[in-house]
């Protein structure tokens, strides 16, 4: 049984169809990818899967629950978290701070509670401080927790919102565009983080530009072209596929 299941997904924006009948399936322990041109309706997609769009017909169903139009939050309740595009960090707080923010959502103690300092809180406190030390040691950014968000470089505000993301304590996460703006060596450390949250049992679905990236940590690819699905497969398969060849052949302009 699939972990999640996106079920003949069609989301349309006035006369404009951007996902037409999308189905796939995303098994656990795996980092599964989706990819296609620009405007293939892959955004679209992943706002449809995390509650943020309703789709007009199709359904998404996560471990035998069909989560189809829930609020964003009770999908992150149930364990199913994204990112987006564009980094959203409190720019002004340390790292460790807004992983410590990510927690929230997993932490039993009331503001009352917080207000009067109870040893039952601060006990609390304590644990959480740890475990958000341990999320940015996985992604090799303890050593900078003290650093405020804002000063920290691209590719490491990246990595913090990964981080942020994961102290919601996700059985799934969706990445969008997580690689967007790194150099070489800022992708080859992405890439290893994204195997080190697989291997800790957190599923992983990327949607991504960057070819290299996903082929060499992806074990299956869903292609998307103009809101359909064209292909899915292994990398290899998807590599020699001649819909995907001519999809990404055609994506340039003629006065590019």
């Amino acid at each position: 049984m699939s972990m999640l299941s996106v079920k003949g997904i069609t989301k349309r924006f006035g006369g404009v169809t951007a996902v037409d009948d999308v189905s796939f399936e995303v098994f656990e322990g795996t980092i599964h990818a989706v990819i296609g041109p620009n405007g293939a309706g892959k955004s679209t997609a992943f706002n449809v899967m995390t509650g943020f769009d309703r789709p007009d017909e199709g359904s998404v169903v996560f471990e035998g629950a069909t989560i189809t139009g829930m609020r964003p939050h009770r999908i992150v309740r149930l364990g199913v978290v994204r990112t987006f595009q564009n980094t959203m960090l409190f720019d002004e707080m340390t790292a460790l701070e807004n992983v410590l923010v990510g927690m929230h959502a997993r932490t039993r103690v009331g503001f009352l509670g917080a207000a009067l300092s109870l040893p039952g809180v601060r006990a609390e406190e304590r644990l959480v401080r740890e475990q958000a030390h341990r999320i940015l040691r996985l992604v090799d950014m303890d050593d900078v927790h003290a650093v405020p968000a804002g000063d920290l470089p691209h590719g490491q505000r990246r990595l913090l919102e990964i981080a942020r993301a994961l102290a919601t304590e996700p059985r799934i996460m969706l990445l969008d565009e997580p690689a967007a703006g790194l150099n070489n060596v800022e992708t080859a450390q992405l890439g290893e983080t994204l195997r080190r949250i697989r291997d800790t049992g957190v599923t992983v679905v990327i949607v991504e530009h960057d070819m290299g990236l996903v082929m060499e940590v992806s074990d299956e690819i869903v292609v998307l072209n103009e809101g359909r699905k064209i292909a899915e497969g292994p990398p290899l398969l998807i590599q020699k596929d001649p819909a995907v060849i001519e999809a990404y052949l055609g994506e340039e302009a003629p006065d590019a």
